[in-house]
């Protein structure tokens, strides 16, 4: 036998081979009987397969090994001073759950080779009766049967979690609260991230007791599930602040306050619109954080009753988390037409490129596209919105969009559609 397969002075040691060559079997020998372990060193040594070898001779010493360094396979007998049965295969699981476990049986105990297989063994040999090209597949297919086993149980890990997580992001999407049949809403959310149903970007609408009609947008800085988390809170956080009875300046206080409690970074911050529609329908308030004006569609225009949509001439005020304490959000008073609808929309709609040059869409490009819709009902002219931008922008620009059609007739000739408020999530790119 060469001397550099002889067996190692001490358990523990490696065995002599040279250094370890690139993309080398890692394998330990858990084995008391040092003639079995020479000989299994020699049939190893008379393959070419790329390995380094260890030997214990117990299950506590192999378990101070892998401790120590990781193990691509481990063969271990079944019958050790400190251990006996498939007992010994889950002790080995244990201590390295990424090692395939090949067991070592003796003739006559051919059974619990089978029963440790059952319990997660990747193999197990017969001593007396395995040769060098028998160990050298049995060590290849374990591993490989190892890494198969192991991404089959981080695939179905990985789609439990992305079921729960749709879940949750669909518990979390809002769902209108309109009372009366004089008010209607129209909404479309597409998530900026891959496979997401939730981003930074928000928005709601709720009908409280006196017959107003409260909504909100808006988009947190940023893109990611921090992100998308304080979307969240935000949300929830305005539509428990509108049932409580705040209002305005204060409204938008508080939040503020939610916003710098609950973000993870300070530089983090929140443009948002608030509009109360008033009883009558007469008249809407406007309170703008940071955000861009809606747009109004008078009689006429497409996705209202029958005129033009124009964007608002509203005051401006600072976004949300920007300078905390500043309460700088001045109201503007709308006068409304008897039927029309108020556009509100994030950033992501109109800043994706327009064609195959740089330009942006922007509002103009979005009046445009709203003037030149081939369809005028509300949730059809949302979706052709949403499916031309996505288009014209190619995947070039990646932003969370959320957009908010409301809707009013105060002469009574628009009507609740059947189903109530609509929601409608976009799906990831």
């Amino acid at each position: 036998m060469p001397e550099q397969h002889s067996r190692p002075e001490q358990p523990g040691d490696a065995l002599p081979g040279g250094p370890e060559p690139a993309g080398a079997y890692r394998i330990l020998l858990v084995e008391d009987d040092a003639g079995d372990a020479l000989l299994v060193e020699e049939l190893l040594a008379d393959t070419d397969l790329k390995h380094t070898l260890r030997w214990t001779p117990t299950l506590a010493a192999a378990v101070v090994e892998l401790a120590r360094e990781e193990a691509d396979c481990v063969l271990v007998d079944l019958h050790l001073p400190d251990g006996s049965g498939v007992a010994v295969v889950a002790a080995v699981q244990q201590a390295c759950p990424r090692a395939a476990v090949i067991v070592l049986t003796g003739l006559a105990d051919s059974g619990a080779g089978a029963r440790a297989v059952a319990v997660g063994a990747q193999d197990y040999l017969v001593k007396g009766q395995v040769d060098e090209q028998l160990l050298q597949r049995a060590v290849r297919y374990a591993v490989n049967r190892k890494l198969a086993e192991r991404a089959g149980a981080e695939l179905r890990e990985d789609r439990i979690r992305a079921r729960e997580n749709a879940r949750l992001e669909r518990g979390l999407l809002p769902t209108p609260l309109l009372r009366g049949g004089t008010a209607t809403a129209t909404t479309r959310y597409l998530p900026g991230r891959e496979r997401a149903l939730l981003g930074g970007d928000f928005l709601d609408v709720v009908e409280t007791a006196d017959g107003a009609v409260h909504a909100v947008i808006g988009d947190v800085s940023g893109h990611g599930p921090d992100e998308a988390a304080l979307g969240v809170c935000l949300r929830i956080s305005w539509r428990a602040l509108v049932l409580a009875g705040h209002r305005g300046v204060e409204l938008l206080d508080l939040l503020e306050q939610v916003l710098v409690a609950e973000r993870t970074r300070s530089d983090m911050f929140a443009t948002c619109t608030i509009v109360t529609l008033a009883p009558h329908r007469s008249e809407a308030t406007l309170h703008l954080a940071g955000h861009h004006e809606p747009l109004l569609a008078r009689p006429g225009a497409p996705g209202s009753a029958a005129g033009g949509m124009a964007e608002v001439p509203a005051q401006h005020g600072v976004a949300l988390g920007i300078a905390p304490g500043l309460r700088y959000w001045p109201p503007t008073v709308l006068p409304l037409p008897a039927a029309g609808a108020l556009f509100l929309y994030t950033d992501g709609l109109t800043e994706g490129h327009c064609g195959p040059g740089a330009e942006r869409l922007g509002a103009d490009g979005l009046l445009e596209l709203v003037a030149t819709a081939p369809v005028s009902e509300p949730p059809a002219l949302l979706d052709h919105l949403v499916d031309t931008v996505r288009r014209l922008n190619a995947g070039r620009h990646a932003d969370d969009l959320a957009i908010l059609h409301l809707a009013w007739d105060r002469t009574g000739a628009q009507a609740r559609s059947a189903g109530g408020p609509e929601l409608r999530v976009s799906g990831g790119r």
